[in-house]
């Protein structure tokens, strides 16, 4: 990869680590809200309203380009909605620190894609990260009585097949090679509309019931936190080798450790801990995949 593709300041890798720490602290905000009685379905619309309604006033003249590979396209945005909304309920359900380290199986759904359906070749990195991510979620999956180690409840499926959508989000966007940026940002945040829309539709709620000022407050937090931390992270891939890119957006591990420490009476067990080290070993594994194939 050339060099020149990849600006060596520190701007780059300051917008990463501010996107990973917003989504490392993401759970905060919205159980706020939800205390505010704003669920987890409902935030996760308004949240992607507000940003698709900031990302069509400045790049609407981009949503052509979707028409260049529609069922790209397409895909992105139900990958996008899927991993988005999940992750959402996930951080309100399940413990924080769980949640976010059952998402980074990330990297084992996406070299078992990349293998299965792409025809990418396994490596002999490749498979270390497979089985050291594979035993990451042993640990973390494996209940006392149990044969076969298997998500604990709904939180944990949520947490898993938000990791899994993201894989396929990633995947997809590297296929997507005649979209443009702004176009495949578009088409993520109206697919967490479509998703989260679809899902408040079949679940029958009712309209939430709050104050105008908790709406507009996720209004505000929808148009300006989640279109910079998208933008930031944007910019930071677009502008630094993915390898370092991996590892620093690891960064939100911390950011969520150190906020559930510091603001919940959450416990995370030694089991739980050592299927976690596993598992961002098996992160930073992928990441010097990346490097290798550069």
């Amino acid at each position: 990869m050339m060099a020149s593709k990849h600006e060596t300041t520190a701007l780059p890798v300051l917008a990463l680590l501010f996107s990973a720490t917003i989504w490392g602290v993401m759970w905060y905000p919205l159980r706020l809200f939800e205390a505010q009685g704003l669920g987890g379905l409902w935030v996760t619309f308004i949240f992607f309203a507000a940003a698709t309604a900031v990302g069509m006033a400045m790049m609407s003249r981009y949503l052509g380009e979707l028409r260049n590979q529609p069922w790209i396209a397409l895909g992105i945005a139900l990958a996008s909605g899927w991993c988005n909304t999940t992750f959402n309920l996930a951080m309100l359900e399940g413990n924080v620190m769980r949640m976010l380290l059952l998402f980074y199986l990330s990297p084992l759904w996406a070299t078992l894609i990349g293998w299965g359906f792409m025809g990418e070749r396994l490596t002999p990195l490749s498979i270390l990260l497979l089985v050291v991510s594979g035993l990451g979620a042993l640990f973390m999956l494996w209940q006392p009585g149990m044969m076969i180690p298997w998500p604990a409840d709904r939180a944990d499926w949520l947490a898993i097949s938000s990791g899994m959508a993201f894989a396929v989000l990633n995947a997809l966007v590297r296929q997507g090679q005649q979209i443009n940026i702004p176009a495949k940002m578009l088409a993520s945040w109206l697919g967490v509309l479509l998703v989260a829309g679809a899902w408040i539709a079949m679940s029958g709620g009712s309209t939430p019931k709050v104050e105008p000022e908790v709406i507009g407050a996720a209004v505000a937090f929808g148009a300006v936190v989640i279109v910079i931390a998208t933008l930031c992270v944007q910019y930071g891939v677009t502008h630094m080798p993915v390898h370092r890119s991996a590892v620093i957006l690891l960064f939100e591990l911390v950011a969520g450790a150190l906020s559930a420490w510091l603001l919940t009476d959450e416990v995370i067990t030694v089991k739980e801990w050592l299927g976690g080290s596993l598992i961002v070993a098996a992160a930073v594994i992928s990441a010097r995949a990346h490097l290798r194939s550069e």
